[in-house]
């Protein structure tokens, strides 16, 4: 018997066939070398299709961290990439603008309700729901008041869906679409953090940036949230029924020498301690969604394990997997980019909060989208 689907997302989500996650870290302004691996998406989907394509038609979940939250929204939304491109690039100018008011270390660097103010624009009146989304959609937010990790998606067969009839808590589906991402983007020293009703009449929850858990690469919070049973996905695995496509936002290894550290003020030491967390993390990642499914393009881990190609693991592939990216390293950028940086240009390249780096970083990223993203990809692809 063939199940009725009132929208597309349900569509998406619960229809049969093979499955497309698409998978956006974070990374702030860096965001946008993700726009442009996404123009260079859409144009070899509309090559190979003959015909217009928009991703949320394409993918059946698309989810991000920070940076990624909004514009896997945006994409979720039925938004193409240049869209989105138009967008980011209004908006980034106008949130990392620092105020004249904050004082350093005790204020946020920059103005959260700015960053609301242009969401509501976007997305205002759109709950996570909304049949406005038009596929599925996760975000990964931080919820400091309880500790938790929280991976929030439309999927109206979760637990959380619907608000209990005691109102022990406000149902997902009912979570304004611009409070999740501003939560999900609200990154320490940038912005302030979010708050979110959870229990009507209570003391609100209280979020962070999503890319302060586990999954600032969230691809591997992505298969999870399709594969196990708690989910009510249960999506088919296997090469040929599952493609994941993770994209990056330029990735580096933080570093900080002795005389770097023995000089640096404590706050420095934490922020950089940070950061390498962050690495740590997304290193992981990569290392299992490489192990657990067959990976298109080989991306090196460490110098031990090198980049797990012809690995014979004691499975099947659960999956196709394809991760795109830039390292943001001196080296690689001349080879892969052909550019000749001073360790100083790179340095102000991996910056977050810099939105004149918009068109250096998105004029790098279609460089290299070139290379990484071939027709052959979705052609074979799921």
């Amino acid at each position: 018997m063939t199940e009725n689907y009132t929208c597309s997302r349900d569509r998406h989500l619960f229809g049969p066939g093979p499955k497309r996650i698409l998978s956006l870290d974070g990374g702030g302004v860096r965001g946008a070398l993700s726009i442009a691996f996404l123009e260079r998406v859409e144009q070899v989907l509309q090559e190979v299709q003959g015909r217009e394509v928009r991703l949320c038609e394409y993918f059946d979940l698309i989810g991000g961290t920070s940076t990624g939250a909004i514009i896997a929204a945006g994409l979720a939304s039925g938004f193409s990439a240049s869209e989105i491109r138009a967008f980011y690039q209004e908006l980034a100018p106008k949130v990392f603008r620092s105020s004249l008011f904050h004082l350093p270390g005790w204020h946020a660097n920059f103005d959260g309700e700015a960053l609301h103010s242009e969401l509501d624009r976007v997305f205002g009146g759109c709950t996570l729901g909304s049949e406005r989304l038009k596929t599925g959609l996760c975000m990964i937010l931080k919820r400091i008041d309880t500790g938790s990790c929280w991976v929030v998606l439309n999927n109206p067969r979760s637990i959380f869906w619907e608000t209990p009839s005691d109102n022990s808590f406000v149902g997902n589906s009912y979570l304004s679409l611009p409070d999740i991402i501003r939560a999900s983007t609200a990154a320490p020293f940038y912005f302030d953090p979010q708050t979110i009703e959870i229990v009507k009449g209570m003391e609100p929850g209280l979020f962070l940036d999503g890319g302060l858990t586990p999954h600032n690469n969230p691809s591997l919070a992505l298969l999870l949230s399709a594969l196990l049973p708690p989910y009510h996905l249960e999506w088919k695995t296997g090469e040929k029924d599952l493609f994941i496509l993770s994209i990056g936002t330029g990735s580096h290894r933080p570093k900080l020498t002795t005389r770097e550290a023995k000089r640096a003020p404590a706050i420095l030491l934490a922020i950089n301690a940070l950061a390498a967390q962050m690495s740590d993390n997304q290193d992981l990642t990569l290392t299992l969604m490489s192990w657990l499914g067959e990976a298109c393009l080989q991306w090196p881990i460490n110098s031990e394990l090198g980049d797990l190609k012809g690995l014979k693991r004691p499975f099947e592939s659960l999956f196709r997997y394809h991760r795109c990216d830039i390292k943001l390293e001196q080296q690689w950028l001349e080879q892969h980019v052909g550019v000749v940086l001073q360790e100083e240009d790179v340095a102000r390249l991996r910056l977050m909060e810099a939105p004149e780096n918009i068109p250096l970083l998105f004029q790098y990223g279609k460089i290299v989208a070139e290379r990484q993203i071939s027709h052959a990809l979705f052609e074979n692809a799921a």
